[in-house]
């Protein structure tokens, strides 16, 4: 019985579907029309609600060709491919309809049209990856019965053939992507990063798959704000596999290539400093993926390649000449976002990725980006600046404050970064010391106050300069209006 539920057009074409299964009663051109018509209709969560698993079998029937002796046709594949969308928009539409498809048995069908088209890969990647969520299915057995992973990586391969031709340094006449092309590429990308999420066991079996990745990102041409599909999918895919990836025989890896060692984290960072010039407020949580994905470079790159990316990443000592943060570059607008409001999670990815380009060291740290930049994320996850002597890397002990105030040799402001020479004279009256001593008394009762509250711990600083002979011992009472 067809549903009930179903508007009365969509309901009208259901019927007239279901009627050929059994009489074989239209021709190709009628199939196309109604399915067409039918796609034209299910727009909503409303539309796709209604449909029941027998209207699930009916578009199967269409999709996946069964009622051809001729699959290979160009009007059989042209209703094919109009049927695959009719159930896509239905099965994004309304969850229940995928567990639905999955106990009819088509999954196996839709893997195993992966490899016919770009059509095919398109619609059949996409209908996949609904299945991942909101059904029972255990992908394992299309792993094992239709050669799941390599159908995947022979896509993404292809897709890399047309961009393998010319290196990194000549990327700027990059080919676009024809839109089906890019369409099919990302929904290979999506399917292959959920499976990796929810089968890990399967991730290795991708390993090959990073260099074809890695070609297209290197090479696609890039929008005016990159971090839009596929460029967000190549992103992700990369993520979720095992990188580096297969080391060759000379043990270069597809993240690190003997020919052009630089070309992939170069290019990452170049989109990064696109992105974080082009994206809006609310889009800055995208760049989230990108700067992970820098981060687990630095961590798995040679020596010379972490140089590379810290002279790219870190300021130069040239910005210097003003408080850090304040010029144009991409470390600059990298430090702003590392105190956004508007962004927490870019903002810790931002600060977690500087504070291991300073080599996971709080000194180190807070000389690179000065301490008004680094404060909160060393409050925040308990890594207070180390006191006392620390090595340098010539052996010689060295007083961490000062490591932290001098950058080749020239003193620094450990808050601004600013090189203390290049900092505006102070143009305020030098304090009389009565006048000094009046603030530091006010300071004593300040902190006196503050240690009642229980609140925190602290020493008092003019207590302790008291005890020490630096102030004279006496305090005068401070009206709560001071």
């Amino acid at each position: 019985m067809m549903s009930t539920g179903h508007k009365p057009d969509i309901a009208n074409l259901l019927r007239t579907l279901k009627t050929h299964i059994n009489k074989k009663t239209l021709l190709q051109p009628a199939k196309l029309q109604l399915l067409t018509s039918l796609k034209s209709r299910i727009t909503s969560a409303a539309d796709a609600a209604p449909f029941t698993e027998n209207d699930i079998q009916v578009l199967c029937y269409y999709a996946f060709r069964e009622d051809s002796e001729d699959k290979h046709s160009e009007s059989t594949v042209e209703v094919s491919h109009v049927a695959l969308k009719c159930l896509a928009n239905v099965l994004l539409l309304e969850s229940k309809t995928r567990q639905y498809f999955v106990d009819l048995g088509y999954a196996h069908n839709a893997a195993r049209i992966l490899n016919d088209s770009l059509e095919d890969e398109l619609l059949g990647s996409r209908i996949l990856f609904l299945l991942t969520y909101d059904t029972k299915f255990d992908f394992d057995t299309l792993f094992k019965d239709d050669d799941l992973a390599y159908k995947i990586h022979t896509n993404i391969s292809s897709h890399a053939i047309n961009y393998h031709s010319q290196p990194a340094e000549t990327s700027s006449s990059s080919h676009p992507l024809p839109t089906l092309n890019a369409n099919a590429l990302t929904e290979a990308l999506k399917l292959l990063f959920n499976l990796n999420q929810y089968y890990p066991s399967h991730t290795a079996i991708f390993s090959d798959t990073i260099k074809p990745i890695l070609e297209i990102l290197t090479h696609i041409e890039l929008e005016a704000q990159p971090l839009q599909p596929p460029v967000t999918q190549l992103i992700n895919s990369l993520i979720s596999l095992n990188l580096p990836g297969k080391p060759d025989s000379e043990g270069h890896t597809p993240l690190f290539p003997k020919e052009y060692p630089n070309e992939n984290h170069l290019r990452l960072i170049s989109i990064l400093d696109s992105a974080v010039r082009t994206l809006k407020e609310d889009q800055l949580e995208t760049a989230v993926p990108l700067v992970t994905l820098i981060r687990r470079i630095y961590e798995l790159a040679p020596a010379p390649i972490k140089s590379t990316l810290q002279t790219k990443l870190l300021p130069s000592n040239s910005e210097r000449a003003q408080p850090l943060g304040k010029t144009n570059s991409l470390a600059s607008y990298l430090l702003r976002l590392s105190t956004s409001p508007i962004a927490p999670n870019l903002r810790e990815g931002i600060s977690s990725l500087l504070f291991e380009l300073s080599n996971k060291d709080a000194t180190t740290f807070v000389r690179n980006v000065g301490y008004g930049f680094a404060a909160g994320y060393l409050m925040t996850h308990s890594l207070p600046v180390p006191e006392g002597t620390m090595s340098n890397e010539g052996g010689e002990v060295e007083d961490p404050g000062e490591k932290m105030t001098k950058v080749d040799g020239q003193e620094i402001n450990p808050i601004t970064g600013q090189r203390r020479d290049m900092e505006p004279e102070d143009i305020l009256p030098e304090m009389t010391d009565e006048e000094k001593e009046r603030e530091a008394e006010k300071l004593f009762v300040l902190f006196e106050r503050l240690k009642a509250t229980g609140v925190m711990n602290v020493v008092n600083p003019v207590e302790q300069a008291v005890r020490e002979g630096r102030l004279e011992d006496r305090v005068e009472e401070v009206d709560d209006d001071d």
